[in-house]
């Protein structure tokens, strides 16, 4: 896989460590990846490149205006090519919380968790080289 055609992640966690795991996680699964600290950092992020990015991977509880299932619904209306995973410990989705395309995982979660999830949830285009691989 050549350099242009790596996909992007958008990570957005208000834990600094959480954040810094995953985009370890992501790196690992083929990923290039963006950061934000919450929500609405998301959010102004995501004009500038959204056209980059294949996937959305999003906490729940966040500071600002913007909590993670905001942010799902934001993108599935707004840019609708991105795939999106929601990530909670705390809350679990209810009816309406999620966009019908996106997919929850529970903290806390493993890289080979991560992986496994995007293994199964992911179109087979959009997935970075490495998830391809048999494990």
């Amino acid at each position: 896989m050549t350099t242009s055609t790596i996909p992007y992640a958008l990570i957005v966690d208000d834990d600094a460590i959480i954040l810094m795991d995953l985009n370890g996680i992501l790196t690992e699964a083929g990923f290039r990846c963006y950061e934000a600290n919450h929500g609405d950092a998301a959010r102004a992020m995501l004009p500038r490149h959204a056209a980059n990015i294949t996937l959305l991977f999003s906490d729940v509880e966040m500071p600002g205006d913007t909590d993670g299932f905001a942010l799902a619904r934001h993108v599935a209306e707004t840019y609708p090519w991105i795939e999106i995973v929601i990530a909670s410990g705390r809350i679990k989705p209810g009816a309406g919380d999620m966009p019908a395309n996106a997919t929850f995982l529970g903290k806390p979660f493993t890289a080979q968790m991560v992986h496994d999830h995007l293994r199964r949830t992911l179109p087979d285009g959009k997935k970075p080289e490495p998830l391809l691989r048999a494990v």
